[in-house]
């Protein structure tokens, strides 16, 4: 969880202004902030944390996303409308926002199709068209892998093909700006597959281009549960959160992972 926070912290001043200069670059500066990928994530834990065999993750994502409603780079149009419909329903979407906020459930749950299960709830609630459930799941999974199995790096990467068949061979465009799961969990993977450390794996999806603070949120979710945070990135991370926030991580990360 932790991971895909600092990740989309680490991205956001590149999310409309992509990085085109190496890996060498301040992984922070006053001009990050957390964008509606980390409130998202944040509404998927305080959702498990209140109520863990029966989540209500539509209600908490309005409630937080109605905390917070002017993020940095803002929320998707269509997710907008959803916070602020007077009925909000799901709308078939397959964006990446599915991938993004899914992590929590990986490290809540210890049975996979558990994982799956809940996975799957907290995309329909908005994004429930196929491509955003499976977005969701196959993140989930990756976490959730790692965690229960260890860090198996060619049974991890085949069993991903479950998901998304191809996706170790296929060339996806660099610095597209590319708003689907299709389009962006399957770089995550060839990210991580890239990487040697969670700093590189951010660094490496910055370089990547393209919806830079989703893509680190996502690539930061996996590379948490396979080399863990470095602890002056989560101390850094924690500086650019809102107390309400904090207590929501510190709370989930010491009953599911471990204490910060």
């Amino acid at each position: 969880m932790l991971g895909a926070i600092i990740g989309d912290i680490i991205g956001s001043r590149f999310e409309f202004n992509n990085w085109t200069g190496g890996k060498g670059f301040k992984l922070f500066n006053g001009t990050c902030e957390c964008t509606d990928d980390t409130i998202c994530t944040v509404a998927i834990a305080d959702a498990i944390l209140e109520n863990p065999e029966r989540p209500d993750f539509k209600w908490f994502l309005l409630d937080w996303c109605k905390r917070f409603p002017h993020p940095m780079g803002g929320y998707g149009g269509s997710f907008a409308a959803w916070i602020h419909s007077a009925d909000p329903q799901p709308y078939n979407s397959f964006g990446n926002g599915a991938a993004m906020r899914v992590s929590p459930v990986a490290w809540a749950y210890d049975e996979k199709m558990e994982v799956l299960g809940h996975a799957q709830n907290t995309a329909s609630v908005s994004h429930d068209h196929p491509e955003g459930i499976k977005g969701a799941q196959a993140v989930a999974y990756a976490i959730w892998y790692v965690r229960t199995l260890g860090f198996h790096k060619d049974e991890l990467f085949k069993n991903l093909g479950k998901f998304y068949p191809g996706w170790q061979r296929k060339q996806y465009p660099q610095g597209v700006f590319d708003e689907t799961c299709q389009g962006t969990v399957p770089v995550a993977f060839q990210i991580i597959k890239a990487s040697y450390s969670f700093e590189d794996a951010i660094r490496n999806a910055i370089c990547w281009g393209g919806d830079s603070d989703t893509l680190g949120a996502i690539v930061g979710s996996i590379a948490e549960a396979i080399w863990g945070v470095p602890w002056d990135l989560a101390e850094k991370a924690m500086e650019f959160l809102p107390a309400d926030m904090v207590e929501v991580v510190r709370r989930f990360r010491y009953k599911y992972q471990y204490r910060f």
